[in-house]
Parts: structure tokens; C-alpha cells; sequence
């Protein structure tokens, strides 16, 4: 990765001193050895501080929205996983692709507490989807890994057992809203958590309201979601939140057949279209 971690450096020190990038988003260093966080580089010295290990579990993407009504570009480190997330600002509206330089790297999967993170361990692409410009060679695909294997296991358990399991869980929630806001698909201009109004949503944090939010955001990026983990890697409490978006993914897939999310800007989306030959078994 080292290699990898000099290239990076040239590359975003390049782009910053020709002016092509306004700032280039990558991963930094922090006081903990196993521990990097995004790191944004606006001059060309700047470069010297960008990072890349085996620790760079952020996934960068939605920092981009912080400069999509500037007139500058901004230069991204991103992997398969950032990728597919730009290709869903994009097909959102909430990107524009000529906004943003693509520097793409081929990614083995990170490390976490000394062994393979849980977002990488199923991750099926692992090389970008698109980039400007790619560092290094690509990496081999796991095509064959088992996305639903943890959402099978729930759905073999009976009703009351699934109802005692989602209680348990988001009667830890918080509210603290970090996966919404670490979740790429999470994009609207405003959330509705975030309305006053009476009737959008209530305030308390309590079991029933938590699930209330966490089934409510689990629907709406259901045919969105690019199984990032970011949302369940960042939670506090450790809620398993991968396991209710990828049971809505496999419902979505079953039904609509529709490809995994994110593999390109294509705006259409199963839930947010329809046809004549929609399968109709289940109304």
C-alpha cells in the first residue's frame, strides 16, 4: 500500500498545483496508529498528509456534497465502494459528474481491530466502478460472496422472535442520525427527521420511535443502497443496521430483479418506477 499511499500524494499534489482540483478528499493520519480519517487537502504541500492503509475504513463520497455549489472541482480517492456511492449522487441529482476528478483505487478490503472490516468482508467490488485515472492494478473480484446469509438466518426465525430482535435493537438508537448522515443514498435536501411539522416525525427517543426511524430509513433507500456498511460501521451502539438494508436489497432484487445499486448513474431505481410487467403476486 505504500506505493499506492506515494502515487496518491503525487496525484493530488499534481492536480492541486495545476489547478484542476479546488481540494482533494483522501484519508489522513491521526494520533492512533489504527486509526485514519478524512483528511482534505486544499493546497499542494497538503498532499504530503494524505494516507493509505489498511485502515482507511471511511468511505469518502458524500463529502463531495460539500462542494457541489462551488465552481471548483474536487478530487476524490475513491474506491469500489466510493464509486458506486458517487454514481448515486449522481443519478440523485445531487452531484454533478463534471464536478469531481476521480482518482481510482483497487482495494483489497480494510482492517478493523486487527482483522478484516465487516463492510469488506462481503464487498463484491472492490476496483472502481468509474475513475479519471486509475492507481495501481485491479484487484480480483469476490463475486461469490454470500450478501444474505445474515438476513436469511433472520428470516427463518418466527415472527415474534424477528418482532424481539428489532426491539432489542433500536432500543439502543440514540438518535444521533449517523448513519443518515454517513449514508450516501441518505441524500434529500432537507430530511424529514429533520421537520417541525406535525406528523413528520416524532422527537423521543424511544423504542418505538427509534424503529419508527430506522424502518422508515431502511425503506427509503431500499432500491438505493450500495451496501457500503458505512451506516452500521459508524452507529455508537452498534445497532446491525446492515442487516435490515440488505433484507430490503434482497426483497427489492427478488421482486424487480434489479441490478445491485450504484454500478452506474442510471437515475431509474425499482421503487421509483414502474411497468406493466411488475410482478403482482404479492397484492
Amino acid at each position: 500500500m505504500a506505493d499506492i499511499q506515494s502515487a496518491l500524494r503525487e496525484k493530488a499534489r499534481s492536480l492541486l498545483a495545476d489547478g484542476k482540483v479546488g481540494c482533494f478528499i483522501g484519508w489522513g493520519a491521526t494520533r492512533f496508529p489504527t486509526r485514519t480519517t478524512p483528511k482534505f487537502a486544499s493546497k499542494p504541500e497538503d498532499a504530503d498528509k494524505l494516507v493509505y492503509n489498511e485502515h482507511c475504513l471511511n468511505t469518502l463520497a458524500k463529502y463531495t456534497l460539500d462542494f457541489q455549489y462551488g465552481t471548483e472541482v474536487v478530487g476524490l480517492a475513491a474506491r469500489g465502494c466510493e464509486t458506486r456511492a458517487l454514481n448515486r449522487l449522481i443519478a440523485d441529482g445531487r452531484l454533478s459528474r463534471e464536478k469531481v476528478y476521480i482518482v481510482g483505487i483497487p482495494c483489497e478490503g480494510m482492517k478493523e481491530d486487527g482483522k478484516m472490516a465487516a463492510k469488506c468482508e462481503v464487498c463484491r467490488h472492490r476496483n472502481p466502478v468509474i475513475h479519471d485515472e486509475l492507481l495501481g492494478q485491479p484487484v480480483a473480484e469476490q463475486q461469490n460472496q454470500p450478501r444474505f446469509e445474515q438476513v436469511m438466518e433472520l428470516e427463518n426465525k418466527s415472527s415474534d422472535e424477528r418482532y424481539d430482535f428489532w426491539q432489542k435493537q433500536f432500543s439502543k438508537c440514540i438518535r444521533c442520525y449517523a448513519c443518515r448522515n454517513s449514508c450516501p443514498a441518505c441524500n434529500c435536501m432537507v430530511c424529514y427527521t429533520d421537520q417541525y411539522r406535525t406528523g413528520w416525525m416524532g422527537k423521543q427517543a424511544n423504542t418505538l420511535e427509534n424503529a419508527a426511524f430506522g424502518f422508515t430509513r431502511a425503506y427509503h433507500i431500499g432500491d438505493r443502497c450500495i451496501e457500503c456498511g458505512e451506516c452500521e460501521r459508524v452507529c455508537p451502539m452498534e445497532i446491525p443496521l446492515m442487516k435490515l438494508n440488505r433484507k430490503l436489497v434482497k426483497d427489492v432484487e427478488t421482486l424487480f430483479g434489479s441490478d445491485e445499486a450504484g454500478l452506474s448513474d442510471d437515475a431509474s431505481h425499482a421503487l421509483g418506477c414502474y411497468n406493466k410487467e411488475d410482478l403482482e403476486e404479492f397484492m
